[in-house]
């Protein structure tokens, strides 16, 4: 079941808790509390399943047309079990009630490393319907490049 989580504390705390548990994607402490934060003011979405949240998305609007990804994330042992595909199409009627034809996304972009997790990310949004936009090769750091996708919400 999806739900919107609506206090500030949860938010973050469940936000720390998943992306702690995701070293691969979140390997920086200080990312992980500056998105804790962050999250506090944004609209989150949680998958909860017998009291205990499995993943969650968070949403960061640009008026009048797009809505952010700005974090998803999904209990390791919860990988492949339609979670994520979950809460993307629950983020979607979210920012299509909130008047949004677009839903973003930004993730890193091949760095030519062997890192199949990202690999496993870019085809998650590539099977749900994102289209590769532009890549921007400094916007996070120098070794970082930012792959912008967008999804129409039609």
């Amino acid at each position: 079941m999806i739900s919107e989580i609506t206090c500030p504390e949860n938010k973050s705390t469940l936000c720390t808790e998943i992306m702690s548990g995701l070293p691969e994607w979140f390997e920086e402490p200080a990312g992980i509390s500056a998105c804790a934060k962050l999250v506090m003011d944004l609209p989150v979405l949680a998958s909860v399943e017998q009291n205990i949240c499995n993943g969650f998305i968070a949403l960061k609007y640009h008026p009048p047309a797009a809505a952010e990804i700005f974090v998803i994330a999904t209990r390791k042992q919860c990988h492949g079990q339609g979670i994520g595909r979950s809460l993307l199409r629950a983020a979607e009627e979210h920012a299509r009630q909130s008047g949004c034809s677009l839903l973003t996304v930004k993730t890193l972009a091949p760095r030519g490393k062997h890192e199949p997790h990202l690999d496993d990310t870019r085809a998650f949004y590539d099977r749900n319907g994102f289209l590769k936009a532009e890549v921007f090769p400094t916007l996070w750091a120098e070794g970082h490049p930012c792959l912008f996708m967008v999804k129409p919400l039609n």
